[in-house]
């Protein structure tokens, strides 16, 4: 009688990026959904207007589900900047960057595609709602933040995004629990960036609302894109330096 061992073979490129593209699109979907549907606020007429907080609880929820189902395949990143932070880390293949911000760009672009197909033939379908949902300043932050507050808010607020990715991820944390912690940081950081600049933190959510959000959101992009990579740069290096140092053992 012999023992026979189920052997679990390691996720091929393909399979990655299939899961980061599927990631992403659960998570842009869930966000901008809830924005265009329920939210009431930005453009739109949510009979629900479940507000920031319903926005806020719908993008962790969407990156703990995600996380949970595809992070054991792609390492759940849905997102640009997180790509890059973790390469500059040295947690994440430079090599890999590119094909995984690709996909999670275009996940993200088919998920306001399928929002805009099921808008068109509402009984309210107005395409600025997209404008609404964009990420930005002056006209497009809920509060009326300047350049500056939102350039400031989308550091910061990738750059501690980063923080407890790389914490939670780290072989002293506990397993299990990453995609919920990194899940309820988001829910966290939404709350406080959505009036400012309406938390962002991931560029591939912003091109995909951009995409459909008129001139002002394609003018404004850049800084939903720039601030993020330098948040999650700044993180990066800070915890190779800092946190993940390696003793040299002497023989």
């Amino acid at each position: 009688m012999s023992d026979t061992a189920t052997v679990i073979e390691a996720p091929s490129t393909a399979q990655k990026l299939t899961a980061e593209f599927l990631g992403t699109f659960i998570l842009v979907f869930g966000v901008i959904g809830t924005v265009v549907f329920a939210a009431g606020f930005g453009g739109g007429e949510g009979g629900l207007n479940v507000g920031f907080l319903g926005v806020a609880l719908a993008l962790g929820l969407s990156v703990v589900v995600g996380a949970y189902a595809f992070g054991p395949v792609s390492g759940g990143h849905f997102n640009p900047a997180v790509s890059f932070g973790l390469a500059v880390a040295g947690k994440f293949a430079w090599k890999e960057v590119g094909p995984y911000i690709a996909v999670q760009i275009l996940g993200g672009i088919l998920a306001t595609t399928v929002l805009l197909g099921v808008l068109s033939v509402g009984p309210k379908f107005d395409i600025v709602i997209f404008t609404g949902a964009s990420t930005g300043y002056d006209e497009l932050s809920p509060g009326g933040f300047g350049l500056g507050s939102v350039f400031l808010i989308e550091t910061v607020t990738t750059a501690v995004f980063l923080f407890v990715i790389l914490g939670v991820t780290s072989a002293r944390a506990a397993v299990g629990f990453a995609p919920l912690a990194i899940g309820l940081t988001l829910t966290l950081l939404a709350l406080i960036a959505i009036p400012v600049s309406n938390a962002s933190f991931n560029p591939a959510r912003s091109i995909a609302t951009a995409l459909y959000g008129g001139g002002i959101a394609w003018t404004q992009l850049w800084v939903s894109i720039v601030a993020p990579i330098v948040g999650a740069v700044i993180a990066g290096l800070v915890y190779k330096l800092v946190f993940d140092r390696t003793k040299q053992l002497t023989a």
